[in-house]
């Protein structure tokens, strides 16, 4: 079965063709850094990471960019409240962006341009589109003009003439800022003349700073050339900002930007899209540090649902996310605590077909997860016979096999849980300690002593610490 992937821009799913065969490249709009990150960076940076994931497991080698939005009125904003500079702002939010997706497993990208590095490429690249007539100066400004390209709109079905500014009581759709400055309401800045106060560079229009559409486009084709394979981001950027990089990329290049335009779903709170002016508005941070969620629940609660389509966060969606993954974690321990935790041999081939059968049908991880519960639920019950009756109705190969199996696959979706290197129950009781207390009790019966040998036992129980005498006085144990 082919690989198959839903392009926003034809609207269908298509047969994933890259324009080399066995390469991938692919751009993420990413963060404008002038906050931490929240749960709607959390679930996008998740998707795409995931994508590239697989697609690397399928053989593709992947060549993965992702862009930091460093100039922007936010960031300067920010850095005149807090009495900093903008390239400050910008460096600390950039690290913190770090910090929080590597606690998510979200692996780094192969670069990650920034548009004020990139300032050399979008001066050239304004100057072309002037050059052939799609852009033009004004009082310092340089705009596009939508209407020199008469494919816009393509990308999000949006038509112009459907967009004029107020149109029969219309919400107004376009930029408003420097309405006089245009010759058409809906044309947008490439280039903005340099305001008292903020960050400017010289350019052939005069000192000023870059528009946000051009910032990609020309990274884009700075890091990876005039077409690629698949560019990603949110579904709210489908207008205006990667219809306007369509735009601007293609009229310099005559080349289509990317084949295939995927797009997350939006993050909703009780049913309310997230944003800071509703007040449900939550950082990555305040889900790990404050509410001390596993971040591996984080990313089940992203996968457990299409990329495509909104999920909503709220107690009943993450107390289920947590169930799913104590069931998956067990699992994902399995050979460390029964089997001989040796990944270099073979996996499960009916499994992982099954497990590529749903994500080849668009990158479905819901359906990838329904094959690795199985995986985890079976070694589950398993892991309790061993427990219980010191033996279990599989071969050991065979549990082994599918260890590495769940293993694998998980991977593949990020979600990786390894044994610490010596546990410890409620009280911080270690391993060594809990067979202390054992031999304790197993001295005290030897010697009649049976009031003890039980006190140990119910202490140990009250602990969380499960006791489970055997035959010839073999006592098993495990943690409830």
């Amino acid at each position: 079965m082919p690989l198959t992937l839903y392009n926003t821009l034809t609207r269908r799913k298509e047969v994933f063709d890259p324009i080399e065969a066995n390469h991938v490249k692919m751009y993420y709009c990413g963060v404008t850094v002038y906050d931490y990150c929240h749960l709607g960076h959390a679930r996008a940076c998740i998707v795409w990471d995931t994508v590239r994931r697989y697609l690397k497991w399928r053989g593709y080698e992947v060549r993965y960019v992702q862009n930091f939005t460093d100039i922007d009125d936010k960031i300067l904003n920010r850095a005149r409240q807090e009495g900093k500079s903008m390239e400050a702002v910008a460096e600390f939010y950039i690290q913190a962006y770090f910090e929080d997706m590597a606690r998510l497993n979200v692996t780094e990208a192969d670069e990650y341009p920034r548009a004020t590095h990139t300032i050399d490429g979008i001066k050239r690249l304004v100057h072309e589109l002037e050059q052939k007539g799609n852009a033009y100066p004004s009082a310092g400004d340089v705009y596009y003009s939508v209407r020199s390209f008469p494919d816009y709109g393509k990308l999000s079905g949006q038509k112009l003439d459907e967009m004029q500014t107020g149109a029969s009581g219309r919400v107004e759709t376009f930029d408003q800022e420097n309405l006089p400055q245009k010759r058409d309401p809906a044309d947008f800045a490439l280039w903005k003349s340099a305001k008292p106060g903020e960050p400017a560079w010289e350019s052939p229009w005069g000192a000023g700073r870059p528009g946000w559409h051009i910032e990609c486009s020309a990274m884009v084709r700075d890091r990876l050339g005039d077409t690629i394979d698949i560019h990603a981001g949110g579904n709210d950027l489908i207008f205006p900002h990667h219809e306007n990089e369509i735009a601007q990329s293609e009229a310099v290049t005559g080349k289509p930007l990317s084949r295939y335009w995927m797009h997350n779903g939006m993050v909703n709170v009780g049913g309310e899209k997230m944003s800071k002016s509703l007040g449900n508005f939550t950082t990555i941070r305040d889900l790990l540090d404050d509410r001390g969620i596993d971040p591996m629940v984080i990313r089940l609660l992203v996968l457990g649902a299409s990329y495509r389509k909104p999920i909503d966060f709220t107690d009943e969606s993450l107390a289920s996310a947590q169930n799913g993954w104590n069931t998956l974690k067990e699992g994902l321990l399995f050979g460390y605590e029964h089997g001989d935790a040796d990944l270099s041999e073979s996996i499960n081939p009916s499994v992982s077909d099954a497990f590529q059968t749903a994500m080849d049908d668009d990158f479905n991880t819901s359906g990838g997860l329904a094959v690795l519960f199985e995986i985890a639920k079976e070694l589950r019950r398993e892991g309790n016979l061993l427990v219980h009756q010191g033996k279990t109705d599989a071969p050991p190969d065979t549990l082994n096999q599918q260890w590495r199996t769940l293993v694998t696959l998980a991977n593949i979706l990020g979600l990786e849980a390894t044994p610490e290197a010596e546990t410890t129950s409620t009280d911080g009781l270690t391993d060594a300690q809990i067979e202390a207390k054992i031999q304790q009790r197993r001295d005290e019966k030897t010697v009649k002593n049976f009031a003890e040998a039980d006190r140990i036992r119910n202490e140990l129980q009250d602990q969380g610490i499960m006791l489970i005498d055997k035959p010839g006085g073999e006592t098993l144990w495990h943690r409830s």
